[in-house]
C-alpha cells in the first residue's frame, strides 16, 4: 500500500532502536501504524501530530499523541490529572461534532500510562504552526505600535526558529477560503451546537492535507444562553494562579472575558477578528502579553491604534468586518451568519471549493450538475496548487462510484489536458487505470472515448498498449450504439498513436464488423467512412481493393453527407496511385454508382460541385488511359475538338475516308514559271485598279489567274499557273488493271509541260476506284480538281474511245492530302495546240462560261488561301452553304454542257 510503504521505514526505525516510543503501549497502535511527527496543536501545543494510516485498508491519517510527562513540570499530580482530563474531554467533544469545517476523527481517544492518542483525517499543520513560521522568518513592516510589539526583536527570532513553525505559504484564494470555513464552523457551533468555543486561536486551526481548514481544540467550550446567545453567560477570566495548559490562550481572548468574567458567541467573533490580524501581520497577535493579565490590559486599551496600522495590510473588502469584529462592545460585533455574507467572501471559485467540501452530503443529481458545469467553469480560476491539494482528492474518491463517475470525469479530463507529463503519470494516471478496466456505464464510456485522444497525449506508450487500446477496442465490439458511434470517433482522433499493424490487424476488421451491423443508422455510417478517410494512408493496396472498395461499394447513397463522405474518399484515392483506383473499376463499379447521384435533388450546390469534380476527374484518367493505350497499339484517334461548334464536327464535309493508295503511281511536281511570276507580281502591284477591273481580291489566287487571261489571251495558261505533275506509270501486273507489259516506266506528259526543272514529290492522289472499274477504260488516270478537268475528260471519251473517270467526287481527297497541293492548286484547261487547231476559239468560249461561276469560285478561293496550314487541312464549307455549292454546280455543269456542244460542231460530229 503507498501509504504503508511511506511509513514503513518509520516503523523498522523505531523497533530497532532500543528505547521505545512513549505512545508504543497505547492501544491505538493495534490499528494505526505511526510515523514521525509532522506538526503540534492544542494549548501550548501540547498535541503532537503524527503522520500513519490505518492497518486495516491503509487510509492516510494523523495521529494526536499527548505525552503525560509533559504535565509534570506542574510538580502537582492534581494539575497534571486536570491536564489530561481537559484533553480528553476536548477529543469527546470533537466526536460529537460532525461538520465539514470541524476536524474529523477516525478514532476514538486511547489512553494508556503514558499518553493520550487519537487519529484524524491527515493533517499537515496547524496554523499557529505556519505563522510562526512566517513570524520567525518574515521582516515585519510597520508592526503595531503596542507595548509588546516594541519589545519584541524579529531579528532575534529570525536565527532561533521554533521547532514547531512550519514552512508553508498560502495563497490569498487559500486565506480567503480558510476565513470563510472557520467562519462556517464558528456558526454552526453557535446556532446548531449551542456552544461557544471560547479558545479561537491558531493552535485551535488544523490545515488538512486537501489544504482546508479545521476548527479543533474544544478544550474551554461554554454553552450558549438558551434564550439568545448573543447574550453573555458567565465563565471564569484567564488567571496567573492557574496552568496556562488548562486556560484559552490570552492574546486571542475577548475583553469581556478578563474584564467581565462573561462570554457569548461575540467572543469567539473577537477572537476571530483576531486570528485574521494575525494572518496580514506576518503571524503576530496585535496583543503580545506574555501570559500577563496585566499586559493584556493595557494593550488592549492600545488595540484601536493598533488595528488602525494592521488596517493596509489587510484586503480592503475585509477592512471594514475586521475593525467591527475588534470592537471592544460584544454588541458592535458582526456574527458568524452574518460574516459570511459579506462581499469578500462573494468568489465564484471560493463558493466551488465551498461546495465540494460538502459533496458527500448532497445528491447524484447535484453532485452531477456541480462536475459537469459549475466546477468546470471554475477551475481555471482555482490555482494549480488547490487543483491537486484540494479538487482531485474529492474527484478521486469520487470516480469510485459509478453513478457519477460520467459527471466526475469531466473536471478530471479537464485537469489531464491541463496537467504536466509528470504530473499526470505520478497524480492522476493511477486512478485512471482502475477506471479503465473498472466496469463502467455508457455514460462514463462514450465520456473517455470522446477524450481518448487527450489521454493519449499525457499517457507513455508502454501503457497506451497495455491500459488505454483495449478499452478502444473493447468499445468497438460493444452492442451499443453509443459506445460503438464514440468509438468510432476517437479512432479518428487517436490516429497518429495507432501503428499501421494495429490498423490494419485490428482497427479495419472491427470497422467493417460496425458497418455490416449498422448500415440503416446514418450516424454510424459516417463515422465509418470518417475513420475510413483518416486510416487510408496506412492500408496497403490490396487492403483497399479487397476490403475498403467493396464497404464504399455498399454504402447507401441516400444522406447527402454520406455522398460527400464516400466522394472524399475517392477524391484521395485519385490523388496517388498507391490506392490502386484504376481506370477498370472507376469505369465499371465507382462511377455507375456515383453518376445517380448527380440528380439527387438533396444535394446543395457546394456538395453537387464536390461531386462533379471528382467524376470529372475520373473522366480525365480515363481519356488519358485510354489514348495513351490506343497510341501504344498504332491507331489514330482524332483528339477531341471540344471549341469547334457542332455543325463542323458533324459535317458530311469533314468526314473522315479511309487512305488508299494507287498501285505503281508517282507523281513529280514542277516548280512554277518564272511567266507566272511575273504576272504575279504584276497582279500584286496593279493595287486597286486590278481589283476594280477584274472583280476580285488583290490577294486572291483565282484573280490573279483570271487577269492573266484577260490580258494575254495568246499566252500558254501553263505559264501562269503551277506545271502540271508528270506521271510515271509501273508496269503492269496482275493487281494493276490498265498496265502494259514491259520494262521501265513510261511517262506520261500534259502537253503545257516544258523544259523546265522539275521535283519528285510523294503526293497520295486517291480517286474512288468504284469509279475507274464502273467505266472500264485501261490505263492509270490522274484526277485534278479544276473546272478543266471535266473538259478533257469529255474530249477524251469523244475522240479517243478510252474513258476517264468522273473526278468531281475526289475533291475532298484532294483537300487533306498535302498541304503543297492544296497552296499549288489552280485552274487548268486545254490549251490552243489541239489536233484540229481550233483550241484558241474553245478557250475563249469555256474562258466566257465560267465567267458565270467565278464569283462563287474566288470566294472559295480566297477562304482558302487566307487559312493557316492547320486549318486549310481541317477546312470544310458550313453545312448551310450547301445550296451555294450546288448552284455552283449547276452552273458548272451547264457551261460545260454548252463547251461539248461548240466542240461536236466544231467537229462536226
Amino acid at each position: 500500500m503507498p501509504a504503508a510503504t511511506m511509513f514503513s521505514k518509520f516503523k523498522s526505525a523505531t523497533t530497532s532502536a532500543p528505547p521505545q516510543n512513549p505512545y508504543d503501549n497505547n492501544p491505538i497502535t493495534q490499528y494505526f501504524e505511526i510515523g514521525k511527527q509532522v506538526a503540534c496543536a492544542g494549548p501550548e501545543l501540547i498535541w503532537k501530530i503524527h503522520e500513519g494510516y490505518r492497518k486495516t485498508d491503509g487510509k492516510e491519517c494523523s495521529i494526536f499523541v499527548f505525552e503525560k510527562r509533559t504535565a509534570e513540570k506542574l510538580h502537582k499530580p492534581k494539575r497534571k490529572e486536570t491536564v489530561t482530563e481537559i484533553l480528553r474531554a476536548s477529543v469527546k467533544q470533537l466526536e460529537r461534532f460532525r461538520h465539514p469545517k470541524i476536524l474529523q476523527i477516525m478514532h476514538t481517544v486511547e489512553e494508556s500510562s503514558e499518553t493520550l492518542s487519537f487519529a484524524t483525517e491527515p493533517v499537515i499543520a496547524s496554523l499557529a504552526n505556519i505563522l510562526a513560521y512566517q513570524e520567525a522568518g518574515g521582516t515585519i513592516t510597520g508592526p503595531p505600535s503596542t507595548g509588546a510589539s516594541g519589545q519584541h526583536c524579529p531579528n532575534s527570532v529570525a536565527t532561533n526558529r521554533p521547532a514547531h513553525a512550519k514552512e508553508y505559504t498560502f495563497l490569498d484564494i487559500e486565506l480567503k477560503y480558510g476565513i470563510l470555513q472557520i467562519t462556517e464552523a464558528l456558526s454552526f457551533l453557535h446556532y446548531s451546537g449551542q456552544v461557544i468555543h471560547k479558545n479561537v486561536c491558531p493552535s485551535s486551526i488544523l490545515i488538512t492535507k486537501k489544504g482546508t481548514w479545521k476548527l479543533a481544540g474544544f478544550e474551554f467550550t461554554e454553552r450558549t444562553n438558551e434564550t439568545d446567545a448573543t447574550d453573555p453567560v458567565p465563565c471564569q477570566p484567564w488567571s496567573t494562579r492557574a496552568s496556562k495548559l488548562v486556560q484559552p490562550n490570552l492574546d486571542y481572548m475577548a475583553p469581556e472575558i478578563q474584564i467581565n468574567s462573561s462570554c457569548s458567541i461575540l467572543s469567539d467573533m473577537f477572537s476571530l477578528g483576531m486570528v485574521i490580524c494575525a494572518i496580514f501581520n506576518h503571524g503576530r497577535s496585535l496583543i503580545q502579553s506574555g501570559n500577563s493579565t496585566s499586559t493584556y490590559l493595557k494593550q488592549m486599551e492600545l488595540l484601536d491604534e493598533a488595528v488602525h496600522n494592521i488596517l493596509p495590510r489587510i484586503p480592503i473588502p475585509l477592512q471594514e468586518a475586521t475593525t467591527r469584529l475588534l470592537k471592544k462592545s460584544p454588541g458592535a460585533r458582526p456574527t458568524a451568519q452574518l460574516l459570511t455574507l459579506i462581499k469578500y467572501f462573494s468568489d465564484p471559485a471560493v463558493q466551488a471549493l465551498q461546495f465540494l467540501d460538502v459533496i458527500n452530503m448532497k445528491d447524484p443529481t447535484q453532485k452531477t450538475h456541480y462536475y459537469r458545469s459549475t466546477l468546470r467553469e471554475v477551475l481555471p480560476f482555482i490555482p494549480r496548487k488547490l487543483w491537486w491539494q484540494h479538487i482531485w482528492p474529492n474527484l478521486q474518491q469520487e470516480m469510485r462510484a459509478d453513478e457519477v463517475l460520467a459527471a466526475v470525469l469531466q473536471p478530471a479530463l479537464t485537469l489531464v489536458q491541463e496537467s504536466s507529463n509528470s504530473e499526470y503519470e505520478a497524480i492522476i494516471l493511477p486512478t485512471f487505470k482502475t477506471v479503465f478496466v473498472a466496469p463502467k456505464s455508457i455514460q462514463a464510456t462514450v465520456a473517455l472515448l470522446e477524450n481518448l485522444h487527450i489521454i493519449l497525449e499525457k499517457t507513455p506508450r508502454d501503457d497506451i498498449r497495455t491500459e488505454v487500446l483495449p478499452l478502444l477496442f473493447n468499445a468497438l465490439e460493444s452492442t451499443t450504439i453509443q459506445v460503438q458511434s464514440a468509438a468510432l470517433v476517437a479512432v479518428t482522433n487517436v490516429y497518429d498513436y495507432l501503428d499501421d499493424i494495429t490498423i490494419k490487424k485490428l482497427v479495419l476488421p472491427k470497422l467493417k464488423s460496425v458497418f455490416e451491423k449498422n448500415q440503416s443508422d446514418l450516424k454510424i455510417m459516417g463515422n465509418v467512412l470518417q475513420c475510413v478517410e483518416r486510416t487510408l494512408d496506412k492500408l496497403d493496396k490490396s487492403q483497399i481493393i479487397d476490403e475498403v472498395l467493396p464497404l464504399l461499394l455498399e454504402v447507401r447513397l441516400t444522406d447527402p453527407d454520406i455522398v460527400v463522405r464516400v466522394v472524399n474518399i475517392y477524391r484521395i484515392m485519385l490523388c496517388d496511385k498507391k490506392y490502386g483506383l484504376t481506370v477498370n473499376i472507376m469505369a465499371t463499379k465507382v462511377m455507375p454508382t456515383l453518376l445517380p447521384q448527380t440528380v439527387n435533388p438533396s444535394l446543395n450546390l457546394e456538395q453537387f460541385m464536390i461531386l462533379l469534380e471528382v467524376l470529372q476527374e475520373m473522366l480525365d484518367q480515363i481519356d488519358r488511359q485510354q489514348r495513351n493505350k490506343l497510341k501504344l497499339d498504332n491507331l489514330s484517334l482524332p483528339s477531341p475538338d471540344r471549341h469547334r461548334p457542332l455543325r463542323h464536327q458533324f459535317s458530311s464535309d469533314n468526314m473522315n475516308a479511309q487512305q488508299f493508295n494507287i498501285p505503281n503511281l508517282r507523281i513529280d511536281q514542277r516548280k512554277t514559271s518564272s511567266a507566272e511570276d511575273m504576272a504575279r507580281k504584276n497582279s500584286t502591284g496593279s493595287g486597286a485598279l486590278g481589283s476594280w477591273w477584274f472583280g476580285g481580291s488583290p490577294s486572291s489566287p483565282d484573280s490573279n489567274f483570271l487577269r492573266v487571261v484577260n490580258a494575254f489571251p495568246n499566252r500558254r495558261l501553263s505559264d501562269n499557273t503551277l506545271m502540271t505533275p508528270k506521271i510515271r506509270i509501273a508496269p503492269s501486273c496482275a493487281s494493276s488493271p490498265g498496265g502494259t507489259p514491259g520494262g521501265g516506266l513510261p511517262i506520261r506528259r500534259h502537253s503545257s509541260i516544258g523544259p523546265q526543272e522539275r521535283r519528285g514529290s510523294n503526293i497520295n492522289l486517291s480517286p474512288p476506284t468504284q469509279a475507274f472499274s464502273a467505266r472500264g477504260g485501261s490505263g492509270s488516270s490522274l484526277s485534278v480538281p479544276s473546272s478543266s478537268a471535266y473538259v478533257v475528260s469529255s474530249m477524251e471519251k469523244t475522240r479517243v474511245g478510252g474513258s476517264m473517270p468522273n473526278t468531281s467526287s475526289s475533291v475532298p481527297f484532294l483537300l487533306s492530302s498535302s498541304m503543297q497541293s492544296i497552296r499549288s492548286r489552280r485552274t487548268s484547261t486545254v490549251l490552243s495546240s489541239g489536233p484540229l487547231g481550233s483550241g484558241s476559239g474553245l478557250l475563249q468560249q469555256l474562258g466566257s462560261g465560267m465567267s458565270t461561276v467565278q464569283s462563287t469560285v474566288v470566294k472559295q478561293s480566297s477562304k482558302i488561301s487566307n487559312l493557316k496550314p492547320l486549318e486549310l487541312l481541317s477546312y470544310a464549307p458550313a453545312s448551310r452553304n450547301t445550296s451555294a455549292t450546288s448552284s455552283f454546280q449547276r452552273s458548272f455543269q451547264k457551261s460545260q454542257k454548252k463547251a461539248i456542244k461548240n466542240l461536236r460542231k466544231s467537229f462536226k460530229l
